[in-house]
């Protein structure tokens, strides 16, 4: 609904475009296209034309009516499975599936006009933290190509608890959220990555804020992305943070530092 209703996060997605160098392409990673529910097998999308999904059931007719046109780019996508490959991270190319809406809702704020190419590529709910984080790693080197990663998802999505709630959209947190996305923020800016990585596991209410894994993942492989391998100190900023119906965090934050987002 973030397509539609007014809300902090839609007014700093709408601005974040502007503030952000143009890329030559957006490399996507988004909660709602999971391997371990396609074949098992981590997937790039490879379309010129990717459409636009519509995988959600009971929402108003406006976002189903919603289309986000932006172009493929197979080139990319045969970069992504290349780079993946050679870190021992098999992936295949998909010729047909196009965009979910963990993807084309943020960009269609981020960059409304819909004309930067983007690919979309699939998280694993059956693999590891660290198996993402290290697809990351093995794609940082899209960042010099002037490739956008981004991980969609949201630092907390428990969709039991919010529809138990009915909470308005403005409510205030309750603290077993505003503790849980407290110690992310102070584990992220001290650079302790392994804790982030299992914050699920180790945070106060992990397990509250994530009863299952697919939306906190691509959060480690743009974190990933940005630590690349080259050794480098951990840098991250939280950029926004903002929270709807009381229960869904949305925190964004860029990694690789003020000249390294990209």
């Amino acid at each position: 609904m973030m397509a539609l209703e007014p809300s902090p996060a839609r007014d700093f997605l709408a601005g974040l475009g502007a503030q952000l160098p143009r890329p030559s392409a957006i490399l996507m990673v988004s909660a709602h296209h999971d391997a371990a529910y396609d074949g098992g097998r981590a997937t790039v999308t490879a379309s010129p034309t990717p459409p636009t999904i519509h995988d959600f059931g009971g929402f108003p007719d406006e976002l189903f009516a919603m289309r986000y046109p932006a172009p493929g780019d197979p080139a990319l996508a045969e970069r992504v499975v290349d780079l993946l490959g050679a870190h021992g991270l098999p992936v295949t190319a998909d010729p047909h599936r196009g965009l979910d809406h963990g993807a084309w809702v943020p960009l269609s704020l981020i960059y409304p006009q819909a004309d930067v190419p983007v690919v979309q590529l699939s998280i694993a709910s059956n693999a590891s933290p660290e198996w993402h984080y290290a697809q990351g790693q093995a794609l940082a080197p899209l960042r010099d190509e002037g490739v956008l990663v981004i991980g969609s998802g949201s630092i907390t999505h428990n969709l039991r608890a919010l529809f138990a709630a009915r909470l308005p959209i403005d409510a205030p947190a309750p603290e077993w959220v505003t503790t849980f996305t407290d110690w992310v923020a102070e584990r992220m800016a001290e650079g302790v990555i392994d804790d982030v990585l299992h914050a699920v596991e180790r945070a106060p209410h992990g397990h509250d804020n994530h009863p299952t894994m697919e939306h906190i993942l691509p959060l480690f492989v743009a974190m990933g992305a940005g630590a690349g391998t080259g050794g480098l100190p951990f840098e991250s900023e939280r950029l926004h943070a903002s929270i709807t119906y009381g229960l869904l965090a949305m925190d964004v934050y860029a990694f690789g530092g003020e000249t390294a987002r990209l």
